[in-house]
């Protein structure tokens, strides 16, 4: 590449990442006109939407996850699909199923939901394991096989998971597999007082009313757009001291006294992918450890377990992480 090619992809770059600093900017302003806080959960939609990655949610209902889903995919021009998990689910609820056509004598595909960019599986641990496994191959390939035919997912295509964590008759936990297949994960509380005052008078004001703030989205870019900008990611620098800071994080996990098993390599990739999206919304294009240090809990939550006697002792995984961050540096 000549010095001419490097100088327009360097433009390219830093009016890319411009874009996104301004996207991400117009849609937080934007969705707090009708959400209350949850400004951790705003940031980590964006920033897998850019990774192309899934989130994991466990939190109480009512904090506002479908809202946000569903406002994101309107301002950015992505189309969004909603599926409540149920003990009943077949892979055909999610996926899709090919039908016989009387008119044509031919089969027919009628795409299930997975065919969206934004997709929200409400409480997926209420689906059966077989329900479940059809979340595998469109998450981590972004296909589908459907008698025997595979058919691509639109681009970008992410799932956004939740959990209830404290109904637990009638659900299927996660197995490892399908939880590592989490970009990341985020757990949810409810809002402080100052917060819940805020929905309150909102609602007093009759400004709490989902169509009324809905008809009010307008699209800022379009998906083609979006899926140029997303391509630029990859132009964002990291130094090789912030890839041994993440190595040194991921290690840790595996190496503590009170974790069975430790985070994959897939977290290592998460971290990367992760940390560059998360520049680009904050306008840079260069990493620095305060965004390796934002995202690590989100990319590592879902990914450790706990030795039994740390379970007893009352330790989280979220202490684990906490304790991490204190002790590894950046050389």
């Amino acid at each position: 590449m000549d010095q001419t090619d490097a100088n327009y992809r360097e433009l390219e770059l830093s009016s890319a990442i411009e874009s996104l600093a301004a996207l991400s900017k117009a849609v937080t302003e934007k969705l707090h006109e009708y959400i209350v806080g949850n400004d951790d959960l705003i940031q980590l939609t964006l920033v897998a939407l850019l990774c192309d990655g899934h989130i994991l949610i466990e939190g109480v209902p009512g904090t506002a996850k479908t809202s946000i889903a569903k406002a994101i995919a309107l301002i950015t021009g992505c189309e969004f699909r909603r599926v409540q998990g149920a003990v009943d689910m077949q892979p055909s609820d999610i996926i899709g199923i090919r039908m016989f056509d009387s008119v044509t004598r031919d089969f027919i595909l009628k795409p299930g939901p997975v065919f969206t960019n934004i997709l929200l599986a409400d409480e997926l641990n209420r689906m059966n394991p077989k329900a479940q496994s059809a979340f595998i191959e469109s998450m981590s390939e972004r296909q589908v096989t459907i008698d025997g035919i595979t058919m691509s997912l639109p681009s970008p295509f992410i799932v956004i998971a939740t959990q209830n964590p404290l109904e637990m008759e009638g659900t299927f936990p996660l197995i490892e597999v399908q939880r590592d297949r989490f970009m990341f994960s985020m757990s949810l509380s409810y809002l402080d007082p100052d917060e819940e005052l805020a929905i309150i008078r909102r609602a007093s004001r009759g400004t709490l009313i989902w169509n009324d703030f809905a008809e009010s989205l307008r699209p800022l870019i379009n998906r083609d757009v979006l899926i140029r900008l997303i391509k630029n990611l990859s132009g964002i620098h990291i130094e090789d001291p912030i890839h041994q800071y993440i190595r040194d994080i991921v290690v840790a996990t595996r190496n503590h006294p009170d974790v069975a098993l430790g985070a994959s390599s897939r977290a290592s990739i998460s971290f990367v992918s992760g940390v560059k999206a998360v520049a680009a919304l904050h306008g840079r294009t260069f990493v620095i450890p305060d965004d390796v240090k934002w995202i690590a809990k989100k990319v590592l939550m879902h990914r450790i377990y706990l030795t039994w006697e740390a379970e007893v002792e009352g330790v989280t995984a979220a202490d684990i992480i906490q304790e991490i961050l204190q002790t590894v540096e950046v050389q």
